[in-house]
C-alpha cells in the first residue's frame, strides 16, 4: 500500500511528465507544423516512449486542445483582476479596459510560442468551444460593456467593439512575434499607439 508521501510524490511526477509533454508537443508543433509532427516525435523530443505519452493524452488532438486550454488559462488568469476591479466601481472603465488589452498584448509577447500555437494554429474549432477561451472574450466584452454603460463609447454594439479591439490587439501581437526582423519601434509605444487610435477612435 502506498503511503501519502509515496503517493502524493507519484503524482506530481505524473504531473511533471504531462507539462513535460505538453511542453515538447508545443515547441514542435511551433517548429515543425501541426500536420508534420506525430506522438513518436514527440516522445523523442523528451527521452520517452510513445506509450508514456498516451497514457497521458489519448491521441494528438487531445494533447493540442490541453496546450490551448492551459493558454487560455494562463491570459484569462492575468485579465480576472481587470475584471474585479471594474466590478469595484471606483475606476475609470476606459482606463480599466486599455490596460486589460495590454495585459493581452504582454502575455502573447512573454509566451510567443503559446500565442503562435493558440491563435495562430489550423485548429481554430478548439478554441472556439473552450470554456476558458469564452471566458476570456467574455472579460474583453465586460469592459466594452461597462464603456457603454457609462455613456464613453458612441456606439452600443458591444459584440461589434469587442471583435474589432481583439482584431487590433491579435494583429498586433502576431505582427510582433512573428515578424520580429522588421524595424518595429518601441514595443511598448507601438502597442500603445494601436490601443489608444483604436480606443480613442470609440469615444463618444
Amino acid at each position: 500500500m502506498l503511503t501519502v508521501n509515496a503517493f502524493q510524490k507519484r503524482q506530481r511526477d505524473k504531473d511533471t511528465l504531462r507539462q513535460q509533454i505538453m511542453d515538447a508537443a508545443r515547441d514542435l508543433f511551433v517548429e515543425q507544423g501541426y500536420e508534420n509532427v506525430s506522438m513518436r516525435k514527440i516522445a523523442d523530443r523528451i527521452d520517452y516512449s510513445p506509450t508514456a505519452i498516451y497514457l497521458h493524452f489519448k491521441d494528438k488532438s487531445e494533447l493540442l486542445k490541453s496546450i490551448c486550454t492551459a493558454t487560455f488559462t494562463g491570459l484569462a488568469s492575468a485579465l480576472e483582476g481587470i475584471s474585479a476591479k471594474l466590478h469595484s466601481g471606483k475606476h475609470d472603465p476606459v482606463e480599466l479596459l486599455k490596460k486589460g488589452l495590454h495585459i493581452y498584448v504582454e502575455f502573447g509577447l512573454a509566451h510567443p510560442n503559446h500565442y503562435q500555437l493558440t491563435f495562430l494554429s489550423h485548429n481554430d474549432d478548439l478554441r472556439h468551444e473552450d470554456p476558458i477561451c469564452i471566458q476570456a472574450f467574455a472579460y474583453l466584452m465586460e469592459g466594452v460593456d461597462a464603456c457603454i454603460a457609462a455613456g464613453r463609447f458612441s456606439s452600443n454594439h458591444a459584440q461589434e467593439i469587442s471583435q474589432a479591439l481583439w482584431s487590433a490587439v491579435h494583429g498586433v501581437t502576431s505582427l510582433l512575434i512573428q515578424h520580429s526582423a522588421f524595424p518595429f519601434v518601441a514595443r511598448k509605444r507601438l502597442v500603445s499607439r494601436v490601443i489608444d487610435s483604436m480606443v480613442r477612435g470609440l469615444e463618444a
